[in-house]
């Protein structure tokens, strides 16, 4: 999933992904998710930490509004440092402005 420029809200093509995430979720109960939040290299450190923790803290509101517990969802931020692509250009950017699952 997706996000904008120096942005954490989600868009519809993001709330119908989660949608469907959520619906897996609650018919398999065991599984824990680590919602992992990236951002591109531009901004701070700092800055990119916090936007990542945004992302996913937003990711993880939308599913526990929507009936996920939260108790299986953890979240984590990770800014700059997990690029999905390298590179200096909006190509890039745009790949690497994600929130990302891992199951536990």
């Amino acid at each position: 999933m997706y996000f904008a420029f120096d942005n954490a809200s989600l868009d519809q093509q993001a709330r119908e992904k989660l949608r469907a995430q959520a619906k897996w979720l609650m018919e398999n109960p065991g599984p824990t998710v680590i919602i992992e939040g990236h951002t591109d290299n531009r901004g701070t450190d700092e800055y990119n930490l916090a936007l990542g923790s945004r992302r996913a803290e937003s990711v993880k509101n939308f599913l526990t509004n929507i009936g996920v517990p939260a108790s299986r969802l953890i979240t984590i931020s990770y800014g700059e440092e997990q690029p999905a692509v390298r590179g200096n250009n909006e190509d890039a950017w745009t790949k690497n402005r994600r929130v990302a699952f891992r199951i536990r």
